[in-house]
């Protein structure tokens, strides 16, 4: 019988958030690394998002729950989709800086620490820790599709980064809730960010195998179907406009928080 968890601490410095779909021979590998490697970063909380899984992840999550006050458990009925595992994640997040990773292994949780200090470094004006993956060990045919799709991002949204489909990320939460929201949104988290009037840094991670089981992503999902997207970022860079600085007039009166940047 699963143990019920005290409550987490109540401020954390940190939340991971892990999207997983059918990764149950992946959780408790993944889930002892990321403890071992935010260990310096306490508090800290973990949320993993099962999205829809029909494997035994949900049982293998309940397991690793049991001993793991900070770490916390989302559920989709039905499968949604990366980008809405990590904004269900995202949304739920009690800490102002997040970091997010794949759930398959290939993300190794120890270059964490490394991005939350260099989002820390670049201070308020930055709110993206972009992680770039080098000794790619994915097939020949995955990476040539990496690399075409990355290279014609680059040359039109001209984000100035190299890999913005590696899962390791640190941004600023406020932030991420501000971004438009749609599929694949997590692949155009640099351009997106530089839209909203921030800065992005970037730092070099090593890839790694999955751990175990096959990817859920296949060609139609990187290639053909992200033209679409990029087409929809670039008309959403350009159509942006200035977010105008907002006062209430009155002796006394503060400033008023303009809200929600428009698309």
């Amino acid at each position: 019988m699963e143990r019920a968890s005290p409550n987490p601490s109540p401020e954390p410095r940190l939340t991971v958030v892990v999207p997983v779909r059918n990764e149950a021979g992946n959780i408790a590998s993944l889930v002892a690394e990321i403890e071992a490697a935010c260990a310096g970063l306490a508090p800290f909380e973990v949320i993993y998002v099962d999205d829809g899984s029909t494997d035994a992840t949900p049982e293998r999550l309940a397991e690793a729950r049991a001993a793991r006050p900070w770490l916390r458990v989302l559920r989709h009925a039905a499968s949604a989709g990366q980008s809405a595992a990590v904004r269900s994640g995202v949304a739920a997040a009690r800490a102002p800086v997040v970091a997010t990773l794949d759930g398959d292994g290939q993300n190794d949780p120890v270059f964490i620490p490394a991005l939350v200090a260099a989002l820390e470094e670049a201070g308020p004006a930055a709110a993206l820790a972009q992680g770039q993956r080098t000794g790619r060990r994915d097939g020949r045919f995955k990476m040539l599709q990496s690399r075409i799709a990355n290279g014609v991002r680059g040359r039109i949204l001209r984000d100035a980064t190299r890999d913005t489909g590696c899962g390791l990320k640190v941004f600023r939460r406020a932030v991420y809730l501000r971004l438009p929201y749609f599929d694949a949104l997590h692949r155009f988290m640099p351009a997106l960010v530089a839209r909203e009037g921030y800065g992005v840094v970037h730092r070099d991670v090593i890839d790694r195998p999955r751990f175990t089981g096959a990817s859920n992503y296949g060609l139609f999902d990187r290639l053909w179907v992200g033209l679409l997207d990029l087409a929809g970022v670039w008309w959403l860079i350009r159509r942006k406009r200035p977010t105008p600085a907002v006062a209430e007039v009155g002796a006394g009166a503060a400033p008023v928080e303009a809200g929600e940047r428009p698309c």
